[in-house]
């Protein structure tokens, strides 16, 4: 029986715009086996698990558990010593303010964490609303493989071994992890602090990745978008790197993602009531057949992006979801459904302007679902 990450690989699925969304990250070390929903099935107490995903996710975080990989012979990574302290990470993702504290806490401390101030994290405190304890990282960059099996037999079968793998060639501090989306996309990638998302990797090309990150870099092969701005935003940000040749990872932020109304001509996403322009750069996608307007099909839903350059360049995106070909499993197991993509239509630049003043934080863009 194939796989949901066979069939997503033949199929070609598109990689760009399905990371998961998450401004913040909160890792805990947990080693051991992992269920389904590890934060509440998992040697973590579930209570505390259940109450950190519940306050995390009202302010744009993500809670996952972590454990050390397992050798590169198959066998389970360090086993897990009662009392021994755990590590946790928190990760900050977005371009021009990016970074990682980290801490050890004793096994009957991790239950501190529900002090965490979630809602002054994602304000302007930052690292300051951290308790005591919190040290800045300065370690290799963090990559994180998905390989709960529990979740999806994918995550297992294809991240374990580039977990070990990437481990052993070093280069980086490599980190098995509970969830980060898109099991069809195994093996799947997270990289921190950027907060990129990556799959379909082996090992050659993981470390291709990490070279690149530690150099400050974003390579769009592979790449499934940024997890600070939602899908619409992540599809954005690639084709504008695409677009330019933008290599590097905090010279972008996307500044809105708006919805727009579909153009009953074309099949494109309209925002100021004019059809489409000479001149601007269509990235991927077909215009609709004219079988298909006079038929009348749904509209597809539709975004209005805005991307800008640090050196004060903006780009407005129009974005459409696109929903066709052989339906596919979105995980082992699961019913074949549609397959759906982000489709960029158009790209325009807009006039030069100023760059923001140093220290302005960049805003993330605002979910319209």
């Amino acid at each position: 029986m194939s796989t949901c990450a066979a069939v997503s690989r033949t199929l070609d699925e598109p990689l760009a715009g399905t990371a998961a969304t998450a401004r913040t990250w909160l890792l805990v070390e947990q080693p051991g086996p992992w269920g389904k929903q590890a934060l509440t099935q998992s040697r973590l107490d579930a209570a505390l698990g259940a109450e950190l995903e519940r306050s995390a996710s009202a302010h744009g975080a993500r809670v996952a558990l972590i454990r050390r990989p397992a050798r590169a012979d198959g066998a389970d990574g360090p086993a897990a010593t009662p009392g021994a302290p755990r590590r946790v990470f928190l990760a900050r993702t977005l371009p021009g303010n990016a970074w990682i504290r980290t801490a050890l806490l004793a096994e009957d401390a991790l239950g501190t964490l529900l002090d965490l101030d979630f809602a002054a994290l994602d304000g302007d405190r930052g690292p300051a609303a951290l308790p005591a304890g919190w040290v800045p990282y300065t370690g290799d960059p963090l990559a994180l493989v998905c390989t709960n099996g529990r979740r999806d037999r994918c995550c297992a079968v294809l991240g374990r071994p580039l977990a070990a793998r990437l481990a052993a060639m070093g280069g980086a501090d490599v980190w098995e992890i509970t969830h980060i989306g898109g099991h069809r996309f195994a093996p799947t990638l997270l990289t921190l602090p950027g907060g990129y998302a990556y799959g379909r990797l082996d090992a050659v090309r993981a470390a291709d990745v990490l070279d690149a990150v530690r150099a400050g870099r974003v390579p769009t092969e592979g790449c499934r978008g940024r997890s600070t701005w939602d899908a619409p935003g992540q599809r954005a940000e690639l084709a504008v790197r695409e677009h330019t040749g933008e290599p590097e990872a905090d010279a972008l932020t996307v500044e809105a993602v708006l919805p727009a109304e579909a153009d009953r001509t074309d099949g494109t996403a309209r925002t100021d009531g004019t059809a489409r322009t000479e001149g601007t750069a269509r990235v991927g996608g077909t215009t609709r057949a004219a079988e298909a307007v006079r038929a009348d099909p749904p509209r597809p839903r539709c975004w209005s992006v805005t991307v800008a350059h640090r050196d004060g360049r903006r780009w407005h995106l129009t974005l459409s979801e696109q929903t066709a070909g052989t339906p596919r499993p979105a995980s082992c197991g699961a019913e074949p459904g549609p397959a759906g993509s982000l489709t960029v239509e158009r790209i325009v630049s807009a006039a030069h302007q100023a760059p923001a003043a140093a220290g302005t934080p960049a805003s993330p863009s605002v979910t319209h679902p």
